[in-house]
């Protein structure tokens, strides 16, 4: 039997690029700061952790769909954090992290060799590599003015942005959501970094400003990774049009794509508890002044960056240069290549580490 490897198909994993300079930055004296990568490096709130541990007992399967009690809170805290009023609890589904949910919605609705997939110019890899999986293909591009009279049957936008932190401003998504209802499109909106704004406002895809209260072919994602450190906790959802979601959990419930039970408890106390995540908030703003102005301060150029958990710096030259040379300080950070050719120039610089590594970063690039 012959066969063709689905990794064969797709790109190589960016980060794997990384280990000479990675190495570099690790001979650092003082280590390496580490700010490759968003993973969150602060605890666990305990009103989490506890509520990950009352259900440890129970030993039968969870639900796909997740408990009712999970799904009222996404839609509580939606209207709370973000004014988006009337969600319906049954159009929520959890996801085992928005990743997974991402990198498998072209397929899990039925997209194709025939489709094609519109992602930003620079995007999450996981945006492209989703249309792979599917088989089907994929354009680059920010203005939809470029697809002519080609239509699409998906399109991924991010607001605010990974990596550039960009926030996409009302009339943008309102143009999207008019563009993709006139060819019958699915808009799936990643708003991981809803919470995390510094100089801008951001809208979610639902709010009724930008649909006009109706939410046919729209898609939010939504992830706990970022503003409840729970990353290793793979905590996210999608919501939005009934249709589309309830043909997601027909098909998940096949497959036996369900979040664990400890999971949505710990879900549940997040999202109805926002002390933990206005002091996360908090944190990295503060994080974020320390690191801009020592970046800056190096003669870098910080573009959009107006929220998120990311600095999109230049300086003019090849990013891969940019690279070495943060790793000659002991920095580690991420090469813009990474998220689409027009970011050749660009490097992504997170906000994820301590206070110490932060301020330790802060020292080596004033030096």
């Amino acid at each position: 039997m012959s066969r063709t490897p689905v990794a064969a198909g797709l790109p190589d994993f960016p980060w794997d690029s990384l280990a000479d300079v990675t190495a570099k930055a690790h001979s650092h004296p003082d280590g390496i700061v580490n700010l490759s990568v968003g993973t969150p490096v602060d605890p666990v709130d305990p009103v989490i952790q506890e509520a990950l541990s009352s259900v440890a007992e129970i030993p039968g399967y969870p639900t796909t769909h997740g408990t009712l009690a999970l799904r009222e809170a996404v839609a509580e805290s939606l209207d709370r954090r973000y004014n988006i009023p009337d969600v319906d609890p049954a159009a929520v589904l959890p996801a085992i992290g928005t990743k997974e949910m991402i990198a498998w919605l072209p397929t899990l609705l039925g997209l194709g060799a025939d489709d094609l997939v519109v992602i930003p110019e620079l995007a999450y890899p996981t945006y492209e590599v989703a249309a792979k999986l599917a088989g089907a293909r994929v354009l680059r591009a920010d203005g939809l003015n470029k697809l002519g009279p080609e239509s699409a049957a998906m399109i991924f936008v991010n607001s605010p942005s990974n990596p550039t932190g960009k926030v996409l401003g009302l009339e943008h998504l309102q143009k999207a959501v008019a563009w993709a209802r006139e060819r019958g499109a699915i808009v799936v909106s990643d708003e991981c970094y809803l919470g995390l704004t510094w100089e801008a406002d951001a809208l979610s895809i639902l709010d009724p400003r930008v649909n006009d209260g109706d939410l046919t072919g729209l898609l939010a994602v939504h992830s706990l990774s970022k503003t409840s450190n729970l990353a290793s906790y793979r905590a996210g959802f999608v919501t939005g049009d009934p249709a589309l979601v309830s043909e997601l959990l027909e098909v998940r419930k096949h497959a036996g794509m369900i979040l664990p039970l400890p999971i949505q408890a710990a879900m549940t106390a997040a999202l109805g508890d926002d002390q933990h995540e206005n002091i996360q908030r908090e944190r990295y703003r503060e994080r974020r002044s320390v690191l801009i102005e020592a970046v800056r301060g190096a003669g870098f150029t910080v573009d959009n960056s107006e929220a998120g958990l990311y600095l999109w710096a230049t300086r003019g030259e090849e990013c891969r240069a940019t690279v070495s040379w943060f790793a000659d300080r002991g920095i580690l950070v991420a090469p813009g290549e990474f998220y689409g050719p027009s970011g050749s120039k660009h490097v992504r610089i997170a906000l994820t580490a301590t206070d110490e590594r932060i301020s330790a970063a802060a020292k080596r690039l004033s030096a």
